[in-house]
């Protein structure tokens, strides 16, 4: 993911219910082609496979590897194969290698997940806001992939 070229998100961060960890945006949220787009290049990546969630809502779809082999903060814990799931709504909770995270925090993309400011979770985890159109489509699948490449090595 070339961060030098990354635009800022438009418009205000997502509302949320104000819940410990964010699994719902009141106000955004990814309209059914967005969603189903992006869950097809998740499931074009190589090694990758879906079902419902072991670490999160079992409605959120999992992403999971047959062959995992990406350091600890690859995964989202306990999960030692799930790199990433996709919320109903559209948004994704994902790892993403550490140097992406400020520039996409900054730009609006992002923001921590709750539960990585614990210290035996990794500092990795993110909430990624839900894709409203194609060019919001192709910043979410640019960081999905660079959290494949983390979590199997690819790149």
């Amino acid at each position: 993911m070339d961060v030098s070229t990354l635009t800022r998100r438009v418009g205000t961060r997502p509302t949320t219910s104000g819940l410990e960890i964010p699994h719902d945006q009141l106000d955004q949220f990814s309209p059914p082609e967005i969603r189903a787009a992006l869950v097809k290049e998740a499931e074009s990546l190589p090694g990758v496979f879906t079902g419902p969630s072991q670490v999160s809502e079992p409605s959120s779809l999992a992403l999971r590897l047959h062959e995992p082999s990406g350091p600890w903060e690859a995964f989202l814990h306990p999960s030692r194969d799930e790199f990433g799931h996709i919320h109903r709504a559209g948004f994704m909770h994902l790892t993403l290698p550490a140097p992406l995270i400020g520039p996409l925090t900054e730009a609006g993309w992002v923001e921590a997940h709750p539960i990585s400011l614990r210290p035996q979770w990794p500092d990795t985890i993110v909430m990624l806001y839900a894709p409203r159109d194609e060019a919001e489509l192709a910043i979410a699948v640019a960081a999905l992939r660079a959290s494949w490449e983390q979590a199997s090595h690819h790149g």
